[in-house]
């Protein structure tokens, strides 16, 4: 029995783990362990194909395990926290934003939060099927655009930016927030891929050194980082682009 084979499905399982544990503790207001949570999920998702590919045990059965893995974990825990984050603001504010039997249709939407999971589910079903994604993204990856949601209750409660934290707990901006996220999934803009299949500097310099980055930027600005690391991404691959383009 070739036990090599079957650690990469093991761990793409724990992925999955981490992400119905984080569904969990999202239920139970535990938004910080649900934060925690899908970075492990995140984590094993890296180490999955990575150990795959250095077993040499690489298979379509491992395709599907990871993609359905990264739908739990990357699709429908960020949908479900915006979701709550949406109904948080709503019994909180009522008053504020028209939540009253006067205004009933208010009460549809948090469901809107779910947009992110349906655009999820398209981007990994895309992914799979998409030739041009083989050694780079084209749309947000859905464990970056992931991060990025579960970032916000981080932010909001750390309140350690109270201006951001304020904009943060308004519908309208968590509803921009949610269209972006959707659109930018599946959007026709090419991404370097984060994924290192090798540890090679010449190969992966730029991944290596915008992990460092983004690991110094979260050491100093906290949960605060998260975002401005994605944002940071799409505009280095944008100009990144334009420039190979001009050479």
């Amino acid at each position: 029995m070739n036990i090599k084979k079957h650690i990469p499905n093991l761990i793409t399982l724990l992925n999955l783990a981490a992400g119905l544990l984080a569904i969990i503790a999202i239920f139970k207001g535990y938004y910080d362990e649900a934060f925690i949570f899908v970075c492990l999920g995140i984590f094993f998702d890296f180490w999955d194909g990575f150990l795959a590919r250095k077993f040499n045990v690489a298979g379509p059965l491992g395709v599907q395990l990871d993609s359905l893995a990264d739908m739990v974990t990357c699709g429908v825990v960020p949908g479900l926290m915006m979701f709550v984050l949406f109904q948080n603001i709503q019994e909180d504010s009522t008053s504020v934003y028209y939540l009253t039997e006067e205004y009933f249709y208010m009460g549809f939407v948090p469901y809107l939060g779910f947009l992110i999971t349906l655009a999820s589910c398209y981007r990994l079903a895309n992914f799979n099927i998409d030739t041009r994604q083989t050694d780079s993204f084209i749309g947000l990856p859905t464990p970056a655009n992931a991060l990025v949601i579960m970032s916000i209750p981080m932010i909001q409660y750390a309140n350690d930016f109270e201006g951001l934290t304020t904009i943060l707990y308004n519908p309208y901006v968590l509803l921009f927030v949610t269209i972006l996220s959707s659109y930018i999934l599946n959007a026709e803009i090419p991404l370097f891929s984060l994924k290192i299949k090798e540890f090679t500097w010449a190969k992966y310099k730029k991944q290596i050194l915008f992990l460092i980055g983004s690991l110094l930027s979260f050491f100093i600005l906290g949960f605060v980082a998260i975002p401005l690391i994605i944002i940071s991404y799409v505009l280095i691959s944008v100009i990144s682009n334009k420039m190979t383009a001009k050479a």
